[in-house]
């Protein structure tokens, strides 16, 4: 017969005492701290390799345009070849800068394979969320700007919470006004 001790209830502590009984997330549930999270590295990766293309871009503008012969003293489209030059390698920071995003949304998408699906999900619940609640910008002034109209800076629910705060103050502003 198997009696619990003293010893067998220091034991049973210690093996189940690293486990939570009381929580409140299954196992394979995506809630929405987790869609937070994804959210805010995603953007960082976009962020990070649109720089990153940006700069890569321009370094190839760079180089074409340093091993081609170009005469100075004749103008390009009436421009002086030198500006043309310069704005060309701009250019193409620029559209190196605009391709970074769909780079950083590929490898988003394949280090988060697994969630993708419930990302998108909590995703369109999220966006859903933002046209309920978004105030109507045709109220908007000067001193009483519409705050982020597309929720692009809520990265938490703290955010969120504050979102709508601001959205509430920013009715209550355009109602009193006019």
């Amino acid at each position: 017969m198997f009696r619990i001790g003293v010893h067998n209830r220091a034991f049973t502590r210690r093996a189940f005492g690293q486990l939570r009984f009381n929580s409140t997330k299954a196992p394979g549930e995506f809630t929405w701290v987790d869609y937070f999270q994804l959210k805010k590295q995603n953007s960082r990766l976009n962020m990070f390799s649109g720089a990153v293309t940006g700069v890569l871009g321009s370094a190839l503008t760079l180089g074409y345009l340093g091993n081609i012969e170009i005469d100075v003293e004749k103008p390009i489209f009436g421009f002086d070849p030198l500006m043309v030059m310069g704005g060309t390698v701009i250019l193409g920071g620029l559209v190196g800068y605009l391709v970074g995003p769909f780079m950083g949304s590929a490898v988003f998408k394949m280090m988060h394979r697994s969630k993708m699906a419930q990302f998108e999900v909590r995703n369109k619940e999220f966006l859903q969320r933002l046209r309920r609640n978004r105030p109507d910008p045709s109220s908007q002034s000067f001193s009483n700007p519409i705050p982020d109209y597309y929720g692009e800076k809520i990265y938490s629910l703290k955010d969120y919470q504050q979102w709508l705060r601001d959205c509430n103050a920013f009715r209550r502003k355009a109602k009193e006004f006019l």
